[in-house]
C-alpha cells in the first residue's frame, strides 16, 4: 500500500539508502547532514555508526564496500576536506559493492566557517556526482548512486546542500514492499586492482579515463536529467534547490534539470541550447556548470546576472533578472532585538574563557560549540580555523614567540568529540616537538553542537549504546607528559578550574587540562546525569565531588 510521507530531505537520504540495500552507513556528526545517519541508524539490520572523522568513515565505506555491502558514508561540506585523500585513490580501487558519499554543502554559511563548493571535488576527482532538488528526488537519486556506482565500480558523491537537507517534502512509500536484500558479495582478492603502490595505480589510471569516456556517454540518456519545454525564448539550466526556484519564477521557461552535475551530458546541453535565444544557468555558488558550457562554446548569462555567494531564493533570482518582486507582509510596528548567538545559560565550562581572559592569554579555538567564546560575554577567543587546528596552531604560535620578551600566553581550548576527531595528532606533534603550550579539553560528555551524539570520550556510541571512553590520565602517560604537567577538574567547581589553569600556565612543556562537565541539555535528564557521574568516576580522575542532582 502506498502512503505518503513528509520526509526532510536527510530522511529521504537515509530511506533511499535503505531502499537500495546499504549495508553500512557511517559518518561524522556535522550540520547539515547529521540526520542521514540518525535516521538509518533506526533500521536494524544495517550496521550503522558515528566514526571518528570523515576520514575514517570514508575509509570504513570503503573496506565495506569491497567487501561486497553497499555503504554509505555521510558528512557536511568541510568534512570531505578531511576525507580527500581515500577520495580521490578510492577512485582508482573501484568499489565493488555500492558506494555513495554524500556532502552536504551550506551556502550561505548557515552552520560553517566557509562557503565551499563540493561540486569541485567531483571534477577534481574524476568521480560522477547527483545533486537532487528535493526530498522524493533525494530519496530516488539516492537509489540511482549504489545503482551508477556497481555499474561503473566506482564511488558516487551525492551533493545536498541546507535547503535540501532540512525542508520538507512528500514522498511516497510502499509499505507492503518487502526489505531489500543486504547480503555482501564478499572479498575477492585483487592486489592489482586494491592495492595503491605506483606501478598498479598507473595501471588504474588508465582504467579511471576509460571509465569516465563510459560515464559522459551514460549521462546522455540517464533519467535523472531531464528536459522540461517551455513556451519562451528562455532556457534555464540547473540543478538542486534553484530548480525550484527557476520554476517559480520563470514558469514559462524551458529547462534543462540536471539530476547529475558531473559529468555534463554534452548533447543534451547542446540539443537544448540551440532551441532558445536567451540561455540561464542558475547554479548556487561556483559558476561549475556554466564554465563547462561556456567551454563547448555555448552562449549563456551565468555569473554575470546571478550572484556568486549565499544561496538563492526566488527574490534572488527575480532581482537578478529585473523581474517586481511579490508584494510582503507590512513589517511588525515592534522592532524586535537581535539575539546573539552564545552558550547556553548554565553552561559549565563559560567559566574557562573568563579565567583565560582575566589572565590576557591568547586563546586559539576550535569548531563547536566551544567557538562561542569568542562572543559577548567571554570575548575571549582569537583564532578558529577548522577542527583540531587549536592544538595544532597554539604549537606554531609557541614555535615564533618562544623566547620574545613580551610573549603572551597561549592557550588552546577543544572540544571533547572535535579532541578525539583530529586534536589528539596535534597534541602528539607538540609532545613529540617538545614545544610549550597549555592545551584544555572542554569535555561536556556529548556532541553538543550538532545535536548531542556520543563521541570517543563520552563511553557510548550511537544508539547510545555503553562503550570504552578515552581516559585523559592514561592519555597524558601514554604521550610522555609529566604527572604534574596534567590535571583534571569538575568543570562546576570554578575555584578548581581557576587554580588549575594558573598551576599549568606556570609550568613548562606542554601541559593537558581537561575541564569536565556535562553539558546542561543533556542535564536535564536525571538519568544521563547518573551515568555521566559514573564515567566519569571510571576514568580514576581526581575530580573535586559535586552533588549531580542539584545541577540538573
Amino acid at each position: 500500500m502506498a502512503t505518503k510521507l513528509l520526509m526532510s530531505g536527510n530522511e529521504a537520504i537515509a530511506l533511499g539508502a535503505y531502499e537500495a540495500g546499504v549495508a553500512l552507513g557511517c559518518g561524522y556528526p556535522g550540520t547539515p547532514s547529521t540526520e542521514i545517519i540518525e535516521t538509518l541508524v533506526r533500521r536494524p539490520d544495517v550496521y550503522t555508526e558515528w566514526s571518528v572523522n570523515e576520514k575514517v568513515a570514508l575509509e570504513v565505506g570503503l573496506g565495506a564496500a569491497l567487501a561486497g555491502g553497499r555503504a554509505l558514508v555521510t558528512m557536511k561540506h568541510v568534512g570531505l576536506n578531511v576525507a580527500a585523500d581515500p577520495l580521490f585513490t578510492s577512485a582508482y580501487t573501484g568499489v565493488n559493492a555500492g558506494l555513495v558519499v554524500v556532502t552536504a554543502d551550506d551556502p550561505s554559511m548557515h552552520s560553517s566557517q566557509n562557503e565551499q563548493d563540493n561540486r569541485n571535488y567531483a571534477l577534481a576527482a574524476k568521480l560522477p556526482m547527483f545533486e537532487p532538488s528535493d526530498a522524493r528526488e533525494a530519496r530516488e537519486l539516492t537509489r540511482a548512486a549504489f545503482e551508477l556506482s556497481e555499474a561503473y565500480d566506482t564511488p558516487v558523491l551525492l551533493r545536498s546542500t541546507t535547503r535540501l537537507s532540512h525542508a520538507t517534502g512528500v514522498v511516497e512509500v510502499d509499505e507492503d514492499a518487502p526489505a531489500p536484500q543486504r547480503h555482501p558479495l564478499g572479498f575477492e582478492r585483487q592486489p592489482a586492482k586494491y592495492v595503491m603502490i605506483p606501478s598498479n595505480a598507473k595501471r588504474r589510471r588508465v582504467d579511471v579515463e576509460d571509465r569516465w569516456a563510459r560515464l559522459r556517454e551514460a549521462v546522455e540518456t540517464h533519467p535523472a536529467n531531464r528536459v522540461e519545454p517551455g513556451s519562451s525564448d528562455i532556457g534555464v539550466i540547473t540543478s538542486g534547490v534553484p530548480y525550484e526556484y527557476v520554476r517559480e519564477v520563470l514558469p514559462d521557461a524551458g529547462v534543462l534539470k540536471l539530476g547529475i552535475v558531473h559529468p555534463l551530458p554534452r548533447r543534451l546541453v547542446e540539443d537544448f541550447a540551440r532551441q532558445y535565444r536567451t540561455v540561464y544557468v542558475v547554479e548556487e555558488l561556483d559558476p561549475v556548470i556554466e564554465t563547462q558550457v561556456r567551454a563547448w562554446g555555448i552562449a549563456c548569462h551565468g555569473k554575470d546576472v546571478f550572484p556568486s555567494i549565499g544561496e538563492f531564493s526566488p527574490g534572488t533570482l527575480r532581482a537578478a533578472l529585473g523581474l517586481p518582486q511579490p508584494e510582503t507582509i507590512a513589517e511588525p510596528a515592534v522592532e524586535v532585538p537581535p539575539r546573539f548567538p552564545a552558550l547556553c545559560v548554565g553552561c559549565p565550562h563559560g567559566h574557562v574563557y573568563n579565567a583565560l581572559r582575566e589572565r590576557g592569554m591568547v586563546v586559539s579555538g576550535d569548531i563547536g560549540c566551544y567557538s562561542l567564546g569568542v562572543m559577548p560575554p567571554y570575548s575571549a577567543m582569537d583564532t578558529l580555523l577548522d577542527m583540531g587546528a587549536s592544538v595544532t596552531m597554539a604549537h606554531g604560535m609557541d614555535a615564533v614567540l618562544q623566547g620574545q620578551p613580551d610573549r603572551p600566553p597561549v592557550a588552546a581550548v577543544i572540544g571533547d568529540s572535535t579532541f578525539a576527531h583530529s586534536g589528539l595528532t596535534g597534541l602528539l606533534n607538540a609532545c613529540w616537538n617538545q614545544r610549550d603550550g597549555l592545551f584544555i579539553v572542554l569535555d561536556n560528555g556529548t556532541t553538543a553542537m550538532t545535536g548531542g551524539q556520543p563521541n570517543p570520550l563520552s563511553g557510548e556510541r550511537l544508539g547510545r549504546e555503553d562503550t570504552m571512553h578515552l581516559d585523559y590520565g592514561y592519555l597524558a602517560r601514554a604521550f610522555g607528559i609529566p604527572e604534574e604537567n596534567f590535571a583534571a577538574v569538575d568543570a562546576n567547581n570554578r575555584k578548581a578550574v581557576t587554580a588549575a589553569i594558573d598551576d599549568l600556565a606556570g609550568r613548562s612543556g606542554v601541559r593537558l587540562l581537561a575541564v569536565i562537565g556535562m553539558c546542561i541539555i543533556e542535564a536535564k535528564d536525571l538519568k544521563k546525569i547518573d551515568k555521566f557521574v559514573g564515567k566519569r568516576d571510571a576514568r580514576k580522575l581526581e575530580l573535586i565531588e559535586v552533588d549531580a542532582h542539584a545541577h540538573a
